[in-house]
């Protein structure tokens, strides 16, 4: 029975910096914030940037960061301190001695941007906010944030709490990547279990565009009088996943609708096959004459709707294979170029074993016509 390979796309066009034709350029909306950027997810091509690498407050918008590394840790019951709940701003109504889970914690984070939330998983963490605040940095040097320093868990204001939209987009499309975070940021209402007090609790989520925007899963709201408003959304239409990241925005809401769609109207995923390849290749010496070939699904970038027109698909492999011949064995590969330059390739691989033939026994005439240099 033939097995199905185990997918290794290699995707290209990792490009995080891209010249757009004029016309599209033209095209791009006006929007009200200081800072924006939209960024293909999958590829993390920018689609649109305003003032994307200045280093701005960032607000609430802290809590992906604070959330990602909660629902990082083993899910655990915990118990809230005094301490963890001294802190002012946005709530989730956490009370000294209750009980629940830091995944429930981080719930509070992502639905009502619970600065009690990120304060007391800061403290269960790492059992500090200065020492969590190092773990963030951490992150964020992994990542590849340059820009970025946080001081605190929740977002409140402090001396170089800082990011850039084009590092918060980045931040952004990793923590998407974890599935529980992706569930949290994407659910209008969240339900909290807790084990004490034994209840319940059901939490609206603050960001408005899961219910506004098609295709909207997510992610975070935020706002300080030192930030302003900062949002940061992200959407899925059609295989092609969008973040959008808008700080000091007093129009945030008009500003991720206009940019979202204005990102949809630039990419698409290119074409593939439905079913992956299967078809017969020639064997010399076996026994028997061909063999099947499978090949891996195949799936398609993220590109600009005018060069995923022009992608060419190749079906590379040998004109026939020597025996003895493996399953399994890697025979060629389905491959998709454009312009010129290998953009995705899917690996095709030997569907069944093919042993060597074995050789048959000279007749009696045979051996009379060899014996006498007849042959």
């Amino acid at each position: 029975m033939v097995k199905q390979a185990v997918c290794s796309c290699a995707m290209a066009f990792l490009l995080l910096w891209c010249a757009f034709p004029a016309a599209a350029q033209e095209e791009a909306p006006e929007v009200s914030a200081a800072s924006a950027i939209v960024m293909e997810a999958e590829t993390g091509r920018v689609l649109y940037a305003k003032n994307a690498e200045e280093k701005r407050a960032m607000a609430s918008t802290t809590k992906i960061m604070t959330a990602l590394l909660t629902l990082e840790q083993e899910d655990r019951e915990v118990c809230i301190s005094e301490e963890m709940v001294r802190v002012e701003g946005s709530s989730m109504g956490l009370r000294a001695g209750d009980r629940l889970t830091l995944h429930g914690i981080a719930a509070g984070m992502l639905s009502v941007s619970g600065n009690d939330a990120a304060n007391a998983a800061a403290i269960l963490i790492d059992g500090s906010q200065e020492a969590f605040a190092e773990r963030m940095n951490a992150r964020a040097a992994e990542l590849g944030l340059s820009d970025t320093h946080f001081v605190t868990p929740s977002g409140l204001d402090a001396e170089g709490h800082e990011t850039t939209a084009l590092d918060l987009a980045r931040l952004t499309c990793a923590a998407l990547e974890n599935e529980a975070f992706l569930a949290l940021c994407s659910s209008p209402q969240t339900a909290v279990e807790f084990l004490e007090p034994a209840e319940t609790r059901y939490y609206e989520n603050h960001n408005k565009l899961l219910t506004q925007l098609e295709g909207c899963i997510g992610v975070k709201t935020g706002y300080t009088k030192k930030a302003g408003r900062c949002l940061v959304s992200a959407a899925e239409r059609g295989g092609v996943r969008l973040v959008t990241v808008t700080l000091q925005a007093p129009d945030d809401w008009n500003d991720h609708a206009a940019l979202t769609e204005y990102g949809f109207s630039l990419v698409e995923r290119f074409a593939t096959p439905q079913e992956p390849f299967r078809g017969l290749l020639p064997v010399t010496g076996g026994a028997s004459f061909d063999t099947l070939v499978y090949g891996e699904e195949e799936t398609g970038s993220p590109l600009l709707k005018e060069e995923a027109a022009r992608v060419e698909r190749r079906v590379e492999l040998p004109r026939f294979l020597y025996a003895p011949v493996r399953e399994g064995t890697p025979v060629g590969a389905v491959t998709y170029w454009l312009d010129g330059e290998r953009i995705a390739v899917f690996r095709l691989y030997a569907g069944e074993d093919v042993p060597l033939r074995e050789q048959e026994e000279p007749s009696l005439w045979d051996k009379i016509a060899k014996f006498f240099g007849w042959s």
